[in-house]
């Protein structure tokens, strides 16, 4: 019998399929930046793409942990697993070292304009939710 013993709220579903269609956008944005899609790259001034072609690779690794252990995260939230709250954790941590690089280490605040620190925001912000609301969901006993 593999039921959980906690009935989930309704928000659990809204939040997890929330999260999942938004993680969905960040792993396509990442996709498309790495598979250099035209019709998606078109967007962003020639400084700005020769500044994303230019990322090392502990950098696009630390995206990579991000983006795909927030989308892995979302997923285990829409099935009920505390496995969510490592997977939101290691999101955060690869988006902490992503925003350091972009931030600190390099130019990208100016390269990217306040539209791209507002919304390094909104991710933050984001991320953030979702890890302390799996992290709730877990000790009250609705993933396992």
């Amino acid at each position: 019998m593999n039921q959980n013993a906690v009935k989930a709220p309704v928000h659990l579903w809204i939040v997890g399929i929330l999260s999942l269609l938004w993680n969905a956008v960040g792993a396509f944005d990442y996709l498309a930046t790495k598979m250099r899609l035209d019709f998606y790259m078109s967007q962003f001034t020639a400084a700005q793409l020769e500044y994303f072609y230019s990322f090392p690779t502990w950098v696009i690794a630390a995206w990579a942990v991000g983006v795909w252990g927030a989308l892995l995260g979302s997923l285990a939230l829409v099935l009920r697993k505390a496995l969510a709250v490592l997977l939101f954790g290691a999101s955060i941590l690869g988006l902490a070292v992503s925003s350091v690089y972009n931030f600190a280490l390099t130019n990208g605040m100016e390269i990217m304009g306040s539209e791209g620190a507002m919304f390094t925001g909104v991710i933050w912000l984001i991320a953030l939710f979702l890890f302390f609301y799996a992290r709730a969901m877990a000790k009250r006993g609705v993933l396992s």
